[in-house]
Protein backbone atom coordinates (compact mmCIF):
# COMPACT_ATOMS: atom_id res chain seq x y z
CA UNK A 1 0.00 0.00 0.00
CA UNK A 2 1.30 3.45 -0.91
CA UNK A 3 1.16 5.84 2.03
CA UNK A 4 2.22 8.90 0.03
CA UNK A 5 1.40 10.14 -3.44
CA UNK A 6 2.30 13.02 -5.68
CA UNK A 7 -0.30 15.79 -5.67
CA UNK A 8 -2.58 15.96 -8.69
CA UNK A 9 -3.04 19.06 -10.79
CA UNK A 10 -6.23 19.97 -8.92
CA UNK A 11 -4.35 20.57 -5.64
CA UNK A 12 -0.81 21.26 -6.86
CA UNK A 13 -1.02 24.94 -5.90
CA UNK A 14 -1.78 23.96 -2.28
CA UNK A 15 1.16 21.60 -1.85
CA UNK A 16 4.56 23.19 -1.18
CA UNK A 17 7.64 22.20 -3.21
CA UNK A 18 9.14 18.85 -2.27
CA UNK A 19 6.01 17.60 -0.48
CA UNK A 20 3.90 14.46 -1.06
CA UNK A 21 0.34 13.88 0.08
CA UNK A 22 -0.19 11.51 3.00
CA UNK A 23 -3.11 9.09 2.78
CA UNK A 24 -3.25 8.79 6.57
CA UNK A 25 -2.15 11.23 9.25
CA UNK A 26 1.43 10.29 10.21
CA UNK A 27 2.65 10.80 13.77
CA UNK A 28 6.19 12.05 14.34
CA UNK A 29 7.42 12.81 17.85
CA UNK A 30 10.84 13.40 19.36
CA UNK A 31 11.09 11.72 22.75
CA UNK A 32 8.38 10.18 24.88
CA UNK A 33 4.69 10.95 24.40
CA UNK A 34 3.37 12.84 27.44
CA UNK A 35 0.20 11.50 29.03
CA UNK A 36 -1.83 14.45 30.33
CA UNK A 37 -5.51 14.37 31.24
CA UNK A 38 -7.88 17.24 30.61
CA UNK A 39 -8.28 17.62 34.37
CA UNK A 40 -4.53 18.06 34.85
CA UNK A 41 -3.91 20.16 31.75
CA UNK A 42 -3.02 23.83 32.27
CA UNK A 43 -1.67 26.58 30.03
CA UNK A 44 0.53 29.24 31.61
CA UNK A 45 1.57 32.61 30.22
CA UNK A 46 4.48 34.74 31.43
CA UNK A 47 7.29 37.03 30.34
CA UNK A 48 6.31 40.28 28.62
CA UNK A 49 2.63 39.55 29.20
CA UNK A 50 0.23 39.00 32.06
CA UNK A 51 1.15 36.00 34.20
CA UNK A 52 -1.90 33.73 34.07
CA UNK A 53 -2.87 30.07 34.30
CA UNK A 54 -5.69 28.73 32.12
CA UNK A 55 -7.47 25.50 33.04
CA UNK A 56 -9.26 23.24 30.57
CA UNK A 57 -12.56 24.80 31.66
CA UNK A 58 -11.17 28.31 31.03
CA UNK A 59 -10.28 27.38 27.46
CA UNK A 60 -13.62 25.68 26.82
CA UNK A 61 -15.38 28.89 27.95
CA UNK A 62 -13.74 30.83 25.08
CA UNK A 63 -15.33 31.02 21.60
CA UNK A 64 -15.03 27.65 19.84
CA UNK A 65 -14.62 27.32 16.06
CA UNK A 66 -14.27 24.62 13.45
CA UNK A 67 -11.15 24.93 11.32
CA UNK A 68 -10.22 23.19 8.07
CA UNK A 69 -6.53 23.58 7.35
CA UNK A 70 -3.73 22.04 5.33
CA UNK A 71 -0.87 20.54 7.35
CA UNK A 72 2.72 20.43 6.06
CA UNK A 73 5.47 18.42 7.78
CA UNK A 74 9.12 19.28 7.17
CA UNK A 75 9.75 15.56 6.52
CA UNK A 76 8.10 16.10 3.09
CA UNK A 77 4.50 15.01 3.63
CA UNK A 78 1.36 17.13 3.59
CA UNK A 79 -2.25 16.42 4.52
CA UNK A 80 -4.95 18.61 3.05
CA UNK A 81 -8.25 19.72 4.60
CA UNK A 82 -7.61 18.48 8.13
CA UNK A 83 -10.69 19.19 10.27
CA UNK A 84 -10.17 20.51 13.78
CA UNK A 85 -12.11 22.31 16.50
CA UNK A 86 -10.52 24.79 18.87
CA UNK A 87 -9.92 28.37 19.92
CA UNK A 88 -8.55 30.99 17.53
CA UNK A 89 -5.32 32.55 18.80
CA UNK A 90 -6.66 36.14 18.54
CA UNK A 91 -9.68 35.18 20.68
CA UNK A 92 -7.33 33.75 23.31
CA UNK A 93 -5.09 36.83 23.25
CA UNK A 94 -8.08 39.06 23.98
CA UNK A 95 -8.14 37.51 27.47
CA UNK A 96 -4.53 38.46 28.15
CA UNK A 97 -2.64 41.73 28.64
CA UNK A 98 0.43 41.60 26.38
CA UNK A 99 3.11 44.25 26.79
CA UNK A 100 4.07 46.42 23.82
CA UNK A 101 7.63 45.18 24.23
CA UNK A 102 6.63 41.63 23.26
CA UNK A 103 7.64 40.73 19.70
CA UNK A 104 8.11 36.94 19.94
CA UNK A 105 6.76 33.90 21.75
CA UNK A 106 8.45 30.72 22.89
CA UNK A 107 5.97 27.86 23.13
CA UNK A 108 6.55 25.37 25.94
CA UNK A 109 5.14 21.84 26.03
CA UNK A 110 4.79 18.87 28.34
CA UNK A 111 7.94 16.84 27.70
CA UNK A 112 10.07 20.03 27.60
CA UNK A 113 9.72 20.63 23.86
CA UNK A 114 9.89 24.27 22.76
CA UNK A 115 9.43 26.15 19.48
CA UNK A 116 9.55 29.84 18.66
CA UNK A 117 7.36 32.19 16.64
CA UNK A 118 7.26 35.90 16.04
CA UNK A 119 4.20 37.46 17.65
CA UNK A 120 3.06 38.37 14.13
CA UNK A 121 3.20 34.72 13.02
CA UNK A 122 1.47 33.61 16.24
CA UNK A 123 -1.40 36.11 16.31
CA UNK A 124 -3.23 35.18 13.11
CA UNK A 125 -6.93 34.25 12.86
CA UNK A 126 -6.17 30.98 11.06
CA UNK A 127 -3.99 29.78 13.99
CA UNK A 128 -5.73 27.94 16.81
CA UNK A 129 -5.48 25.85 19.96
CA UNK A 130 -6.89 22.48 18.87
CA UNK A 131 -8.65 20.02 21.17
CA UNK A 132 -10.72 18.07 18.60
CA UNK A 133 -9.66 16.26 15.42
CA UNK A 134 -12.31 15.00 12.96
CA UNK A 135 -15.01 15.37 15.61
CA UNK A 136 -13.19 13.33 18.27
CA UNK A 137 -11.06 14.43 21.24
CA UNK A 138 -7.54 15.12 20.01
CA UNK A 139 -5.58 11.85 20.32
CA UNK A 140 -2.54 11.98 22.56
CA UNK A 141 -0.25 10.99 19.66
CA UNK A 142 -1.40 14.09 17.81
CA UNK A 143 -0.80 16.37 20.78
CA UNK A 144 -3.88 15.82 22.91
CA UNK A 145 -5.43 17.05 24.98
CA UNK A 146 -4.43 20.45 23.48
CA UNK A 147 -1.99 21.61 20.84
CA UNK A 148 -1.34 24.69 18.76
CA UNK A 149 -1.89 24.56 14.99
CA UNK A 150 -0.08 27.08 12.78
CA UNK A 151 -1.10 26.10 9.22
CA UNK A 152 1.10 28.60 7.35
CA UNK A 153 4.34 27.16 8.78
CA UNK A 154 5.85 23.67 8.87
CA UNK A 155 4.22 21.43 11.46
CA UNK A 156 7.06 21.46 14.01
CA UNK A 157 5.81 24.98 14.81
CA UNK A 158 2.37 23.51 15.67
CA UNK A 159 3.45 22.58 19.17
CA UNK A 160 1.93 19.38 20.57
CA UNK A 161 1.03 19.03 24.28
CA UNK A 162 1.18 22.79 24.75
CA UNK A 163 1.41 24.04 28.34
CA UNK A 164 3.07 27.45 28.25
CA UNK A 165 3.51 30.61 26.22
CA UNK A 166 6.46 32.84 27.07
CA UNK A 167 6.22 36.34 25.60
CA UNK A 168 9.62 37.79 24.73
CA UNK A 169 11.10 41.08 23.50
CA UNK A 170 13.42 39.22 21.12
CA UNK A 171 13.76 35.87 19.37
CA UNK A 172 14.68 32.87 21.51
CA UNK A 173 15.12 29.71 19.45
CA UNK A 174 13.28 26.51 20.34
CA UNK A 175 14.40 22.87 20.32
CA UNK A 176 14.51 22.13 16.58
CA UNK A 177 15.62 25.65 15.72
CA UNK A 178 18.67 25.21 17.98
CA UNK A 179 19.35 21.89 16.27
CA UNK A 180 19.57 23.06 12.69
CA UNK A 181 16.00 23.78 11.59
CA UNK A 182 14.98 27.12 10.11
CA UNK A 183 13.99 29.79 12.63
CA UNK A 184 10.68 30.45 10.78
CA UNK A 185 9.77 27.42 8.62
CA UNK A 186 7.62 28.67 5.74
CA UNK A 187 6.74 25.65 3.54
CA UNK A 188 6.32 27.38 0.18
CA UNK A 189 9.76 28.97 0.60
CA UNK A 190 11.16 25.56 1.69
CA UNK A 191 12.52 27.05 4.90
CA UNK A 192 13.48 23.64 6.26
CA UNK A 193 16.92 24.18 7.70
CA UNK A 194 18.98 27.07 9.05
CA UNK A 195 21.12 28.95 6.57
CA UNK A 196 18.42 28.89 3.88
Amino acid sequence: MKYFEKPGADVADRVPPGQHLAKGFPVLTYGDTPQVSQADWKLKTWGHAERKTYTWEDMMALPQQDFTADFHCVTTWSKLDVKWTGIAVPDFLQTLAVEKTASHVLLHCFGDYTTNLTLEDFNRPENFFAHTLYGEPLPVDHGGPMRLVVPHLYAWKSAKWLNGIEFLPQENLGFWERNGYHRRGEPFAEERYSGR
